[in-house]
């Protein structure tokens, strides 16, 4: 039987298979952890490879991209293979901070399942932090983004899947842990990922009336142990809004304030008056590398920031490494600087086929198409959501930016480009990941538990899909 050699900077594996498959194919049967944004369609790059021996000659979608890809290219015997690039993230996972105040029923996990990225901390039985980790989502070999798994997991993918993600769980407790035995968890996620992890078919939040059939707020049995899976508010803003609500202590005061987290799925809630308002839009993956012909994550070498001097370009990169491509942060910096230097108008065109970043990283105008319409989204999800609880962007006091996007974006270029509001500058903490905070803050808390319930309960949703009043925001936000 041949076999395909394949070898990470983690890992190396030996993976037999029959007839001829592609080499996204098999990885994606045996486990292997490989990014598929397009889905396998050929179009985004992302999975581009070194292969060596047996393999299809390069076909139409890998001649446009330049480079092998793992999607397109069949095996078809002994082959050696490599991924071209790998996009792991920073082990250590930042923004999460606290520590449980009272002892904890053994060793306690609090885990995060993000459509980009799953995040791990580990905790003593006295509340003192053992470890953390994270990872990408396994899941990423089927799609990108929440709806292209939810449509994998309906074509009969559901359960490789759940097992892709328990697997990783399992992997970065032990990382965590130190191999140390995890006596409970509590595990968050937005509701699809909530319900890949449990085996559920996402039949119900798939279709219209897209309503969720379950909204979790209980323990289900995860590697043998109880995890106690938070609230959901309803089939597009989950759990992890959830958790980071309650990492923020937004709701426990007076004063207006908003909390976005700016990701695949963005998610937005409005604490105004003692009411709490939530709605969600389809931002889709660019804030997080996907779709962006050398986007990548926050990873050592991700052109992070930019800024422009004397009329030039000047790019900084995570570990003042060489520039191996360009993260979200990097993105809004770079559409705002290319605005300042006129090499974009207010439409996003630009004058050829790419502009130069740093290095060998370029843009096209795919890429700022791709970054206009995530913008667009968020924007026009948020104007909405401030016009239906009969809000000014002025009266919001505070802005709570969850995620690592949040984190490391610069509130000036977000305001440049129209993310947000101009108001909103001086206004904006951000909070890292307040989704695993705040399932830190649930670890044996029986009161945070019942605050997760009453937040989820009492939230009001905004429905965006079909509006037209959002269908005209969405427009406007086009534009820079």
């Amino acid at each position: 039987m041949p076999i395909l050699h394949w070898k990470t900077t983690q890992k190396e594996y030996r993976l037999p298979f029959e007839g001829a498959v592609t080499v996204a194919e098999l990885l994606r049967k045996q486990g292997v952890p490989f990014p598929a944004p397009c889905g396998g369609k050929g179009t985004c790059g992302k999975c581009a490879v070194v292969l060596e021996g047996a393999v299809s000659a390069p076909n139409e979608a890998e001649k446009k991209a330049g480079c092998r890809l793992a999607c397109q290219a069949l095996l078809l015997g002994e082959t050696w293979g490599s991924p071209l690039r790998e996009d792991a993230p920073f082990a250590h996972v930042e923004g999460t901070d606290y520590r449980p105040d009272t002892p904890l029923q053994g060793i306690s996990a609090a885990v995060d399942i993000g459509t980009t990225t799953i995040a791990v901390k580990v905790f003593d039985a006295d509340g003192s932090p053992v470890g953390d980790a994270s990872a990408l989502n396994p899941q990423g070999v089927y799609a990108a983004d929440v709806i292209g798994r939810i449509d994998a997991a309906l074509k009969g993918h559901g359960e490789a899947l759940q097992s892709a993600v328990i697997g990783e769980i399992q992997a970065l407790l032990q990382q965590a842990g130190g191999g140390k035995e995890i006596a409970s968890l509590v595990v968050t996620g937005n509701t699809a990922m909530l319900y890949l992890l449990t085996g559920r078919s996402p039949a119900s939040i798939a279709t219209f009336p897209f309503r969720s059939e379950t909204l979790f707020g209980e323990t289900w049995e995860l590697l043998g142990k109880p995890a106690y899976l938070p609230p959901c508010m309803n089939a597009f803003v989950g759990a992890d809004i959830t958790c980071a609500l309650l990492a923020s202590g937004m709701c426990e005061k007076e004063e207006t304030a908003l909390l976005c987290d700016v990701g695949t799925n963005g998610e937005i809630a409005l604490w105004k008056d003692g009411k709490l308002y939530v709605t969600s839009t389809a931002a889709g993956p660019a804030f997080e590398g996907a779709e962006v012909s050398h986007g990548c994550g926050y990873i050592p070498g991700a052109v992070d920031r930019l800024w422009v001097a004397n009329g030039k370009l000047h790019a900084h990169t995570v570990g003042e490494k060489p520039a191996i491509g360009i993260c979200g942060s990097g993105l809004l910096d770079a559409a705002a600087c290319l605005l300042e230097l006129e090499e974009l108008d207010e439409t996003g065109a630009m004058d050829g086929d790419f502009l130069p970043i740093a290095g060998d990283v370029t843009l096209t105008q795919k890429d700022i198409r791709a970054l206009q319409l995530a913008k667009a989204a968020i924007a026009a999800g948020m104007e909405i959501l401030l016009a239906r609880a009969g809000v000014k962007e002025q009266e919001v006091v505070a802005v709570y930016l969850a995620g690592g996007f949040g984190t490391h974006l610069s509130p000036e270029s977000a305001v440049k480009i129209g993310l947000l509001p101009r108001s909103f500058l001086g206004k904006i903490i951000p909070l890292g990941n307040a989704a695993l905070q705040g399932a830190c803050m649930l670890l044996g808390d029986s009161a945070s538990e019942e605050t997760c319930r009453s937040l989820a309960a009492s939230a009001i949703h905004v429905e965006l899909g079909g509006s037209a009043d959002f269908n005209d925001a969405f427009v406007e936000h086009m534009f820079f």
